[in-house]
């Protein structure tokens, strides 16, 4: 994400339809209190301890609404922060800064709070070989925001879309006629370098998906009993992954199963946003 290049490619497109969705015609409020440009500093100041990430979002703000903003950042994404901490400093014109605060803001926010909940559950299963991934359960047009902030919160990513990977769903599987049919199938289809992971609710579609050659297994919603058992017969067959309702309070019960990965929807759809304001807006 500090690529700009990689960054203008990919989603200054998304933050202007994030400032559009914001300004459909004018800001009327700024326009009445700041007719002409005017040169202003504002501060960027955190109200709790967490992670940033996005700052660099939250700068390409404000430069495509002044090309001429300059943005002083105090940290770097993936630092720790507390609260009272002066992040940045913003200087430019004032109308840019009035009307992008709440745009940048929102993004910022919310890829902190990614970043800073991720963190939270990353750092219980510190000592284990176990990763913590994310899901595609995120909000519509902010996946690429969404993502980057677990992985600076210290997760890593599952597939980034439909096109990233074969994942093998209960309906997929019910759509395919059975497990041993969803995998062949996939494997005729699906080019060799692609694994193929299939999603078991139990331990009959465990044996199903091992016999048929998947190479990565989910144990879905399963209890932790019935985990161990299904682990006990993949016996390294394949690797493991749990899933369904993974949060910060039940996670430890997983760590010392044996599994590669645990994967939850909760890091990006239940994560809430960190408190962070732009204040002390002044002309300068």
């Amino acid at each position: 994400m500090n690529n700009k290049i990689t960054m203008t490619l990919n989603v200054d497109n998304l933050i202007l339809m994030a400032l559009q969705e914001d300004i459909s015609s004018e800001d009327v409020t700024t326009n009445a209190v700041m007719p002409t440009e005017q040169n202003g500093q504002a501060q960027l100041i955190c109200k709790q301890d967490g992670v940033l990430a996005g700052l660099y979002v939250f700068q390409r703000v404000f430069e495509l609404l002044d090309q001429r903003m300059q943005v002083e950042f105090h940290f770097k994404d993936g630092e720790q922060v507390k609260k009272g901490d002066l992040i940045g400093t913003l200087t430019g014109d004032i109308r840019a800064i009035l009307s992008g605060e709440r745009t940048a803001l929102n993004y910022l926010q919310r890829m902190s709070g990614i970043a800073t909940y991720t963190n939270s559950i990353a750092a219980l299963l510190e000592g284990s070989k176990v990763k913590l991934l994310d899901t595609r359960k995120t909000t519509p047009n902010n996946r690429i925001f969404e993502k980057y902030a677990v992985k600076t919160g210290g997760g890593f990513n599952h597939r980034y879309n439909l096109s990233d990977g074969v994942l093998l769903k209960d309906n997929h599987i019910g759509a395919a006629g059975g497990v041993k049919e969803a995998v062949q199938m996939a494997k005729d289809y699906a080019p060799f370098v692609r694994k193929i992971e299939v999603e078991c609710e139990t331990l009959e579609m465990v044996q199903e998906a091992v016999e048929a050659g998947a190479d990565i297994i989910m144990l879905d919603n399963m209890n932790v009993e019935e985990m161990k058992q299904a682990i006990s017969f993949i016996d390294k067959r394949a690797e493991i992954e749990i899933s369904g309702n993974v949060t910060k309070e039940n996670i430890k019960h997983y760590i010392s199963l044996g599994v590669d990965y645990i994967s939850s929807g909760a890091l990006t759809h239940s994560a809430p946003i960190m408190d962070i304001s732009l204040k002390n807006l002044h002309a300068i």
